[in-house]
């Protein structure tokens, strides 16, 4: 695959990603979208990593999926917690972790 389009399709999952944290208000799209996020920046990182016949990028990606998948579980036991008091899944009536 050309680096050109992989580079575009990261780019446009990435939008996605963007779109669907400023435009959605249900807490699981918005996880969703991050990991989408995160995900394009990992394509991104393999796709320079073969290009330049480098494996630095490859050490990148296995950090950047530690991070996605803590960020996931502790971003899921949040949610669920907050389900179960407020009985919602809109950000927006999600008032308790302010200080």
């Amino acid at each position: 695959m050309d680096i050109s389009l992989t580079i575009f399709i990261s780019m446009a999952v990435f939008a996605i990603g963007v779109v669907g944290v400023l435009a959605m208000r249900n807490t699981l799209i918005f996880f969703l979208s991050i990991e989408l996020m995160l995900n394009a920046a990992n394509l991104l990182f393999v796709a320079f990593a073969r290009h330049w016949g480098n494996q630095t990028g490859l050490i990148w990606v296995f950090f950047v999926l530690v991070v996605a998948a803590a960020e996931a579980a502790v971003g899921l036991a949040i949610i669920i917690n907050l389900f179960r008091s407020k009985k919602v899944v809109d950000i927006d009536q999600y008032n308790v972790l302010r200080g």
